[in-house]
C-alpha cells in the first residue's frame, strides 16, 4: 500500500489508485499522532515560561532565554498544528458522511465529539484548574483554599473548544450535503494537483481574511470559552480545504516537489517576515512592542497574518510530502500511536499540570525541565490514553 501512495504522489493516474476509499493511508494517520504529541509538547512549553496563560504556570518567570525559545516554539505550533489537524479532519469527513448518511453521520459525531466534549467540560478541565491553587496567590490571586464549592468556577471548554468547534463544522457539513446527499463525493482519480497560482491564491485570501478577523478578535483574546478564534479563518478555510482534498485525492496526488517548494517558503517566510513582525525590525528578536503583532489593524499584524498563513500552508504541503515518502507502511508502533493519539488529545492537560506539580520542587532550569517534563509527559499520555482505551465501550468513542 505504501508503493501506491509513492506513486501516486509522483504522477496522478487514475490506474495508479484503483480503489482510494480501500486503501489507508497510513502516512495521514501517522502524521495525526506526531501532531497530537507537538500539542503536548506546546502545553508542556506554556507551564515554563511561553508567555501565555495555562492551568498551570511555574514562576518565577524570570529567565529570557526560556521565554523566547518557548515563545518562539509556541507561537511556531500555533501557527499550522490545530488548522493540520482540521485539514485532516476535513479529508475524513466527505468519506464518512457518503458511509453512513446524513442521520448516522451526525449521531456519530455527537458520540464521538459530543460525549468527549461534556467529559472534558464538567470533569477533566475541573481537574486541571487545580493546578491554580499549586501557583503562589501573588500570581493568580486565588487566596481562599479548594473546596467542592469552586467547582462551578472550574467549568470550562478549555482545549475541548476543538472538539465543539469541529463538531459545528460537521453539521455544518451535513447541512450543505444534504439536499444532494444521494450524490457522493466521489474521488475525482485523474484530478490534478493544485498548481502554484491558485495555492499564491488562497495563502493572500488567508492573511487578508485573518488580518481582518484579529482586527475583531486579536490573537491571545478568548470569545466564549475558544482561546484562539482569532485563527478562524485559518481552522474553516482549512477544512473546507481537507473535504475537497479528499474529493481530489490531493493527499496522494500532491508531487513530492511541491512539499519541498512548500518548506522552502515557510522557511524564508519565517526568516524574512516573523522576526519583522514581532520586532518591527528586519532579523531582530527584540520585542519592542510585543503586542502590536496579535492583531488591532497595526502593520505588524499584517505581516504577522502573512507569515502565519504561509507558514501553515508550506507546513501542511511539506508534511503531506515527507509523512507520505517515509511513514507510508503499517507498523505497531505507528499504529499504536495512531490509536490513541485522539484519547491523548483528551487527557493529556491535566497529566502534563499532575507532572509538573509533582516536580515543582526540582531545582532546574527552565528550559531543561521543559525536556525533563516533555520526555515523562509525551509516553506517559500514550500509556494512560491506551489504558482508559481499554475500559469496555471507551473504544467506540475514542
Amino acid at each position: 500500500m505504501a508503493e501506491v501512495g509513492l506513486r501516486a504522489a509522483e504522477k496522478p493516474r487514475a490506474e495508479a489508485v484503483p480503489s482510494v476509499q480501500a486503501v489507508r493511508l497510513f502516512f495521514v494517520d501517522h502524521w495525526r499522532a506526531a501532531l497530537i504529541i507537538l500539542v503536548v509538547l506546546h502545553h508542556v512549553a506554556l507551564v515554563y515560561g511561553a508567555g501565555a496563560p495555562f492551568y498551570y504556570v511555574e514562576p518565577p518567570l524570570t529567565d529570557p532565554l526560556a521565554y523566547v525559545v518557548l515563545l518562539t516554539f509556541v507561537l511556531f505550533n500555533q501557527a499550522w498544528f490545530m488548522g493540520a489537524l482540521f485539514l485532516i479532519s476535513g479529508y475524513f469527513t466527505p468519506r464518512s458522511f457518503d458511509r453512513q448518511g446524513s442521520t448516522a453521520f451526525l449521531k456519530n459525531r455527537m458520540l464521538r465529539l459530543g460525549i468527549p466534549l461534556l467529559i472534558w467540560v464538567f470533569v477533566l478541565n475541573p481537574i486541571s484548574a487545580t493546578g491554580y491553587w499549586k501557583m503562589p496567590a501573588a500570581l493568580t490571586g486565588i487566596e481562599d483554599p479548594l473546596t467542592f464549592a469552586a467547582y462551578p468556577f472550574l467549568i470550562g471548554l478549555g482545549v475541548a473548544w476543538f472538539l465543539a468547534l469541529l463538531l459545528i463544522f460537521d453539521f455544518a457539513y451535513a447541512a450543505w450535503r444534504e439536499p444532494k446527499k444521494d450524490q457522493p463525493a466521489t474521488v475525482l482519480k485523474e484530478a490534478a494537483p493544485p498548481t502554484y497560482p491558485a495555492i499564491i491564491l488562497f495563502v493572500l485570501a488567508l492573511t487578508g481574511a485573518s488580518f481582518l478577523m484579529r482586527i475583531v478578535i486579536p490573537m491571545g483574546k478568548t470569545v466564549a470559552g475558544f482561546p484562539t478564534l482569532s485563527y478562524l479563518p485559518q481552522y474553516l478555510s482549512f477544512f473546507v480545504l481537507g473535504t475537497c482534498a479528499y474529493r481530489r485525492n490531493w493527499f496522494r496526488t500532491i508531487p513530492g516537489s511541491m512539499g519541498a517548494a512548500g518548506f522552502i517558503v515557510a522557511l524564508v517566510a519565517t526568516i524574512l517576515l516573523f522576526p519583522l513582525a514581532l520586532s518591527g525590525r528586519p532579523f531582530s528578536m527584540d520585542l519592542l512592542d510585543p503586542a502590536a503583532f496579535l492583531g488591532n489593524g497595526t502593520w505588524q499584524s499584517a505581516a504577522y497574518a502573512l507569515w502565519d498563513s504561509t507558514f501553515a500552508v508550506g507546513l501542511c504541503l511539506a508534511s503531506i510530502s515527507l509523512f507520505r515518502r517515509f511513514f507510508n507502511r503499517d507498523s505497531s508502533f505507528g499504529s499504536f500511536l495512531a490509536q490513541q493519539s485522539y484519547a491523548v488529545y483528551l487527557i493529556h492537560v491535566p497529566i502534563i499540570v499532575l507532572i509538573a506539580v509533582l516536580l515543582m520542587d526540582l531545582d532546574f532550569a527552565a528550559l531543561p525541565k521543559f525536556a525533563l517534563v516533555s520526555a515523562i509527559a509525551v509516553p506517559t499520555c500514550f500509556i494512560v490514553a491506551y489504558l482508559v482505551r481499554k475500559i469496555p465501550g471507551v473504544s467506540r468513542i475514542l
